[in-house]
This record gives structure tokens, sequence and C-alpha cells, in this order.
């Protein structure tokens, strides 16, 4: 933290809730001055006015060199790092809150329904044809999860707790608990691990970043057999015209996304209909303003006691 100037004392907040997040802000009495704004009105004097910003992943490329500290009221920061150069001298971090518990319920409610063969059941129901069909049970269910950070974590602990061997796959392969085995992007990739290659459900929360751009495309799709694939990460990670055709050749039984390349995903956008894919409007780990705030002031108030930043954002590896 000694290498940044952060004297900070103007803090531009740019969010769609600006409103609450002014009414909880300003609860807190904070010695710093704020404007608080919808993105349609920032304007070049408010960025020039402001040692700091916090915002959510805005659509307009602001010049982020001009503050001291940008802050993302998300967890995500593809939107300011992926295919852009940050300036170092900027101290970025990010959102930490309920995240890995909100994505962890969210996935396990999807594998219980395919467990339980709801989706069946109600086709059955609508067709009023009685039909029974045995449930599986978790603790007979494989999930590999690429991504062994907090969510990847999370998620892994809520799954294993019901029994379900979790592996996991990231960047360095590190060992994590409540994985069985961790290997790296690289060893999926080029040693064919049968961990994986059987594997029940595949859940990717990974960050955006150079490394894990297509990374789910028809090479990875190829691998599996009746698969279930779950998108909590981000929508680039996969190459969307390879996950319709695994899933029209049976090499993936259903697809949850969550996150999507375009944002709101298109009426024309082929996942709508098809028929072994639920779209979910990027609900899966939603930032309340509560959260938001509580994360934002926390991180300013560690940034004045010049105390060690759990958020700080490593902008090499991009998360």
């Amino acid at each position: 933290m000694s290498n940044y100037d952060l004297n900070i004392s103007t803090i531009l907040i740019i969010s769609p809730m600006y409103d609450e997040l002014k009414r909880l802000i300003e609860k807190e009495n904070l010695e710093q001055s704020f404007r608080f704004k919808p993105e349609a009105e920032v304007a070049d004097e408010d960025l020039d006015w402001a040692d700091a910003i916090a915002c959510f992943n805005t659509k307009t490329d602001y010049n982020y060199s001009k503050v001291k500290w940008v802050h993302s009221l998300g967890a995500g920061v593809d939107r300011f790092l992926h295919n852009k150069t940050w300036d170092p001298q900027v101290l970025l971090t990010r959102t930490i809150c309920s995240f890995g518990q909100r994505i962890a319920e969210y996935t396990l409610s999807y594998v219980l329904q395919d467990m339980q063969r709801h989706h069946l059941f109600q086709k059955d129901g609508r067709e009023k044809r009685w039909k029974p069909r045995t449930p599986g049970l978790l603790k007979n269910a494989k999930a590999v999860i690429y991504g062994t950070g907090e969510i990847g974590q999370v998620t892994a602990k809520v799954l294993s707790q019901f029994g379900m061997d979790v592996y996991g796959v990231s960047r360095s392969g590190r060992e994590k608990d409540f994985f069985k085995k961790v290997f790296t992007i690289d060893q999926q990739e080029h040693t064919g691990q049968s961990e994986w290659k059987d594997a029940d459900y595949i859940i990717n929360t990974l960050p955006l970043t150079v490394e894990t751009e297509a990374l789910f495309n028809d090479r990875f799709f190829s691998q599996f057999t009746e698969a279930g694939f779950i998108n909590v990460g981000r929508g680039a990670s996969v190459d969307e015209e390879a996950l319709i055709e695994a899933l029209d050749e049976d090499r993936l039984r259903f697809a949850v996304l969550d996150v999507f390349k375009e944002e709101p995903l298109p009426s024309g956008h082929p996942f709508w209909e098809h028929p072994n894919i639920t779209v979910t409007p990027h609900i899966s780990a939603v930032t309340t303003a509560d959260e938001a705030v509580a994360c934002f002031i926390d991180t300013l108030r560690n940034i004045e006691r010049n105390e060690k930043l759990v958020n700080q954002v490593d902008i090499e590896k991009g998360y």
C-alpha cells in the first residue's frame, strides 16, 4: 500500500441505484465529499473532480488514470481490465460479500433439480402422465468446479456436504479445502484427466481473463458425455456455438447460464429457444445495496489506516 498516494477526499459513485447508495453512505457521516450519479449523467467535470470512483461494470470507458482509486461495486473487474491497459498507479479493488453463498445455493438448486428429475416430473404433470422415475443421489455424483477462489470454495463446500466428489481446476493447481483434488487449466487441456471426463456437473466460476476467454469451446465440450454445465462465471468464457452443438450432440445434457457475452441477452438469441438451456438474468450473485456499501466503506477505512486490502485486484492476474 505504501506505493500509492491515497489521500482520498472526493469520491464519485456511479450506479443505477445511486439514490439508495447515497442514502446508506450518508448515514455513515464520512469526512469525504461525495457525488452520486447514474452513468448517463456523469460528465468530464465529475471525473476531474474525483480522487476515487466506485461503480458497477459501466458501459463507458472512463479515463481511470485520472484518479487514485477505483472500487468495483460488483465482484467482477473484467470490465476494467480485459483487453485494456491499466495504470499500475491506480488502486483497483472489488466487492467481496455473500457472493460465495449465493452462487453455491444457486448452483445447488439446479443440481438438485436435475438429480430429483423435477423438469421431467413437471413435463409429465403437464401431459397428465404417471411415470415413476428414480431420483439420483448427490453422494454418487461428481462435480468439477472451474475456479477455486472464494466462490468456488464455498460452492465445493456446499456440494461436498452432501457427499459429492468435487474436483477443482485453477490457474495454479494449488490444493484447496473441500476439493478432492485440484488441477491446473493446462492439465485439464492436455492430459485428459478422467476426473472430469465422467463428471456429472461442470461448474464455471472463473473471472474473465485472457486465459479464460472462450475456454469452454468445442475441444473442451468434446470430452464429455451428458454432463450438466452451469455457468456463473463470465459469458465470454463460453463459445456459444460450441455449447449449443454440445447440447445437440448429447455431450451435454443441459446448461444453466446466468452470464452472457451480451447482457441483456437479445430476444432473438438461440439460448432462449433451446429446450435444454435455462437462462437466468445474471442474478446468481446479486450485489445488494447494503452489501456494496458495507464493503466499500470497509475498504475506504482500510485505505485510511494503511491496512492490508483483502479485496485488492492483482492487475496481472486480472482478479
